[in-house]
């Protein structure tokens, strides 16, 4: 009996010293709440300064600079605009597409004179910045996408206004 009273006392003490309400029921600060703590009283802290958000510099290195212009990038774009784009812009971007066609704005075709000598930047900064009636797609949108549009606003372009003459002998060999 003493042997058992020995052995149960020591566990007893270990399972006394395992309640711990400090993971469930902690001293916090609720949301929005005035905190001493800080010298502006508030609980909301804005990061130190300096701080970059994960992925930030990526995006921002994405961004800065155009890829090289591939088949790939292309087809990228092509895929990219259908989805982002070609509501409003249209499937040939002349800014008809099924958005307008239900009384939405008409957006500028791209095959205007002032967009066709617009800079690749221009288009770039319009897809994250939004322009007029068209807002920001930079949280849709990542920056090598945009760079892919804007690849493949480039051949919409050039695919009106180049002549048969001017195309590279190898396209005549095309199915």
């Amino acid at each position: 009996m003493r042997r058992r009273i020995l052995f149960c006392f020591p566990a007893a003490l270990l399972l006394a010293g395992c309640h711990d309400d400090s993971m469930t029921r902690q001293n916090r600060y609720g949301t929005y709440t005035r905190a001493a703590l800080f010298p502006d009283g508030t609980e909301a802290q804005a990061p130190p300064p300096g701080v970059v958000a994960l992925g930030d510099l990526a995006r921002a290195d994405q961004a800065a600079k155009a890829p090289p212009v591939d088949a790939q990038l292309l087809v990228r774009g092509h895929e990219r605009y259908d989805i982002y784009c070609s509501p409003c812009h249209g499937l040939s971007g002349d800014g008809d597409g099924m958005i307008v066609r239900r009384g939405f704005p008409a957006p500028p075709s791209y095959h205007i004179a002032r967009l066709r000598e617009a800079p690749a930047q221009h288009f770039f900064d319009v897809i994250a910045d939004g322009y007029g009636v068209m807002y920001s797609y930079a949280s849709r949108v990542e920056p090598r996408d945009r760079w892919a549009i804007v690849a493949y606003l480039r051949a919409l372009q050039q695919s009106r206004y180049t002549r048969l003459a001017d195309a590279p002998q190898s396209w005549s060999k095309l199915p």
